[in-house]
């Protein structure tokens, strides 16, 4: 697995870390069904830097609420590239609580926090309480993610959910129950690095 000559830019004296988390991707990862195998060839530029791409609009010392984390993307790239970032990973299912758990000892990420649960259980919302930024990676559509995001956010909090080349036709089809959601400023970013696919972010800020 070659690992991208951006890789360093972006992780620094951490590259290790995040190559350790592309390699536990590849095996437990696709062992325990978080990835696709054929994602194996392209975790690092698909997955690893396309996530940690987000670590260019999160400001310094804040806190992130990542709602269906997954495999730990977008979080646990992001807690790489960030160790001044606190990150709370939340996951309903199980296995994937398990990887992540593993995943977070293993590297000695002191700035995650993994919590098992589903986003939108009232539980789970006190339990974490709010943050600075809530981010998302392939949960749902942007309607019901802005819901779901909403109790982790205090005001002028921000929604990041990354999206596909389709994020401003979510952004047009979804507006007003992402208004009603209790959010504004809905936006497209498109955050681009050399031998990275390009991605798309949908901000919008809590009112």
């Amino acid at each position: 697995m070659t690992i991208p000559t951006v890789a360093k830019d972006m992780f620094g004296d951490r590259l290790n870390l995040a190559e350790k988390y592309a390699q536990l991707l590849c095996t437990d990862g696709i062992k325990r069904g978080l990835i696709g195998p054929r994602e194996a060839d392209r975790i690092w530029n698909r997955h690893v830097l396309n996530c940690a791409l987000l670590a260019e609009i999160i400001d310094e010392g804040k806190s992130v609420v990542d709602i269906g984390s997954g495999a730990g993307l977008p979080g646990i790239p992001l807690a790489i590239a960030r160790p001044d970032v606190k990150v709370v990973l939340i996951e309903p299912l199980l296995r994937r609580t398990k990887f992540l758990d593993e995943v977070v000892a293993e590297l000695k990420l002191d700035n995650v926090t993994v919590v098992r649960g589903r986003a939108e259980e009232g539980h789970i919302q006190r339990e974490v309480g709010t943050a600075d930024y809530v981010t998302s990676r392939a949960v749902a559509p942007l309607g019901k993610l802005a819901k779901w995001s909403a109790p982790y956010a205090a005001k002028g909090s921000y929604l990041v959910a990354l999206k596909g080349e389709s994020a401003q036709s979510e952004i047009d089809r979804d507006k007003q129950e992402v208004g009603r959601a209790g959010w504004r400023n809905e936006k497209v970013v498109q955050l681009s690095k050399e031998e990275v696919d390009d991605t798309f972010v949908v901000t919008a800020v809590r009112v």
